[in-house]
């Protein structure tokens, strides 16, 4: 990782959370009383070079205004932020796998960087988008990131967390739509 990278990665993360910060108590009591179980949710995952980390989420119960809430507008992905300050996650790339996915192919070569929080195809497509294409546009950001398309993936997901976009699934039968990844990058 480049250190501007992981600079701006520092920078963002804190800067987010003081800003996020009068919030958090409200999102806290929010998720505590919507159901049952502890607010934050570390979940296995596999981070660069295949190490194990785990990823931090606010618990999201399906079905209640409070997780359909926070979904909608990526607010479950928040403590991942501390992921960030502690290095096991970056602000921009693949998202990262379970540890019990076998890293072979496309899955090992998604963990040559740091996994994000957000990236192309969450920008793109989210759960519509199939394995393969999610696979495709990983690796497109693992060969040619930069630090303009962090920049622009991050303007795009802060766009569409603030607009409220659900994740969009595919419809049966039709192939999901996707942007081509070559148009993040100015000649």
């Amino acid at each position: 990782m480049s250190p501007s990278k992981r600079a701006v990665d520092l920078l963002g993360a804190a800067l987010l959370l003081l800003l996020l910060a009068p919030a958090l108590p409200v999102l806290l009591t929010a998720v505590a009383v919507s159901a049952r179980g502890p607010v934050l949710v570390p979940k296995p995952c596999t981070g660069a070079g295949g190490r194990p980390f785990r990823m931090l989420t606010f618990r999201v119960a399906p079905g209640t205004r409070t997780g359909r809430l926070l979904h909608r507008h990526y607010l479950d992905h928040l403590p991942q932020l501390v992921n960030v300050l502690r290095g096991e996650m970056s602000l921009v790339g693949p998202r990262p796998l379970p540890v019990d996915r076998i890293l072979t192919g496309s899955a090992r070569a998604r963990t040559s960087v740091r996994p994000g929080i957000t990236g192309l195809w969450q920008t793109g497509g989210r759960s519509g988008l199939p394995w393969e294409e999610m696979a495709v546009q990983d690796l497109h950001y693992v060969r040619e990131h930069w630090l303009g398309m962090d920049l622009k993936i991050l303007v795009r997901t802060l766009s569409t967390a603030r607009r409220g976009r659900p994740a969009r699934a595919a419809t049966a039968g039709a192939p999901a739509r996707v942007p081509r990844p070559q148009g993040l990058r100015q000649a």
